[in-house]
């Protein structure tokens, strides 16, 4: 069974205690870095927001029955006081613990349901080479994404794509979407560049990312570019678990060679995942 299908069955198993990503990680038996990228790549979204939606879904049902003790079903849901747990709640549904208490019925809820098991395999992928990289400057756009929100991606290359090839400094022809600081929310920065030597002049709005040395297995995604959540998912779900390697905290690197075609979005691209023994 793959880390999110285990992320699943803990979390509906623990649902009534207070559980840490840590504490998930650790049933699944990888790092909690792994499974918050294993989980956004196979469901699109944020372990930990699924866990809190699934929380306070199971209080939104108590509450539309009647519960009369708020700071109970607080406590139980994992919240230490009313005011934690009503600002949850409200950041969650738009109501009040005591709104949903009055009206008595969750129509106007949408409520968190469990994501159902699966015993669907993931596809199987293996990386086409490994490589150590020397340490890389990339110069670029960057934009911070919620897990749940990425469709600003496509668009942030649009507007980066007029600058491949004036870039002062620019090492070869590729360009890069770089993907780092992950939170524990599954959270990132996303980083549309080319690769620089030293410290060139750069556009307005550029920013720079210097990137360690770090030994990376490099995936091949065929087929069209919005399909490569599925080649993550098995990437993170089935190949790593299984290949003796660790995550590295590290970012994760897209290389858009000129096989690639930005106005169709096929031609394929390769993926870079930095890993450890």
């Amino acid at each position: 069974m793959d880390p999110v299908q285990k992320a699943l069955w803990f979390v509906e198993s623990h649902r009534r205690k207070p559980i840490t990503l840590e504490d998930v990680a650790q049933g699944c038996k990888v790092s909690p870095f792994h499974l918050t990228r294993a989980f956004a790549a196979s469901t699109g979204l944020s372990l930990m927001r699924y866990v809190r939606g699934r929380r306070l879904s199971e209080a939104a049902v108590q509450l539309a029955q009647g519960a009369t003790n708020i700071l109970q079903v607080a406590l139980d849901a994992g919240y230490g006081s009313h005011e934690a747990f009503t600002r949850a709640f409200r950041d969650q549904f738009g109501q009040t613990p005591e709104q949903v208490r009055n009206q008595g019925h969750l129509v106007n809820i949408q409520l968190v349901e469990a994501i159902p098991m699966t015993t669907t395999p993931v596809a199987e992928i293996a990386p086409d080479r490994f490589v150590t990289r020397e340490p890389m400057t990339f110069a670029g756009l960057v934009e911070h994404y919620a897990c749940q929100a990425t469709q600003g991606i496509a668009n942030q290359w649009q507007r980066f794509g007029p600058h491949l090839g004036q870039i002062p400094g620019q090492v070869g022809k590729a360009a890069y979407g770089v993907v780092y600081n992950f939170d524990k929310d599954g959270d990132f920065d996303y980083l549309c560049a080319v690769e620089v030597q030293g410290t060139p002049p750069l556009p307005a709005g550029f920013q720079t990312l210097q990137v360690p040395s770090f030994k990376f297995a490099i995936f091949t995604h065929k087929g069209h570019v919005a399909g490569i959540r599925n080649t993550l998912a098995a990437i993170w779900s089935n190949w790593l678990p299984a290949s003796g390697y660790q995550a590295a905290k590290a970012p994760t690197i897209e290389c858009y060679g000129p096989e690639f075609n930005p106005m169709t979005g096929m031609g394929g691209f390769q993926i870079w995942v930095p890993v450890q023994a």
